[in-house]
């Protein structure tokens, strides 16, 4: 649920201060790129902290070999993405890397829910409530390949 509220709150953040003046965020597109900007930023942490990380491991479906390399390359390319994201240049390619990774990803989601892990001591989040942000951080990733 962080990641969903982290999209909400730094969109609504970044087009509230484009309403108040600042140019550089006037527009839902480039308040959209913040805001995932920051669920990436903050999902990218998890790969590199302590219990997060572990879960994040145990999530990798079986089948993976090294798990723990999967999970470090792809907080690196989270991050990477993040920063594409907030650079005009970068942005769309960005979106569309990061929404390819975040297809890529989602079997680990599936397989961690129907394998009933916990990520930092808390069940992960249910396979249906998953989906529905899945489809969410998708579209938004899509709004800004395919957006003004």
């Amino acid at each position: 649920m962080a990641p969903l509220i982290a999209l909400i709150a730094g969109t609504a953040l970044a087009r509230l201060a484009g309403l108040a003046g600042i140019s550089a965020l006037d527009g839902w597109i480039v308040a959209l790129r913040v805001g995932l900007a920051v669920m990436f930023a903050l999902t990218a942490v998890a790969h590199f902290a302590g219990r997060r990380r572990a879960g994040l491991i145990a999530m990798v479906p079986p089948r993976l070999p090294r798990p723990d390399l999967l999970v470090t390359v792809t907080g690196v390319l989270e991050l990477i993405g993040a920063v594409g994201l907030l650079l005009p240049a970068t942005a769309r390619v960005a979106a569309a890397g990061l929404g390819l990774l975040m297809l890529a990803m989602f079997p680990a989601n599936v397989s961690a829910a129907r394998r009933q892990l916990t990520l930092a001591g808390r069940p992960v989040t249910p396979l249906g409530q998953r989906t529905a942000m899945q489809v969410v951080f998708v579209a938004a990733a899509t709004a800004i390949l395919f957006g003004p």
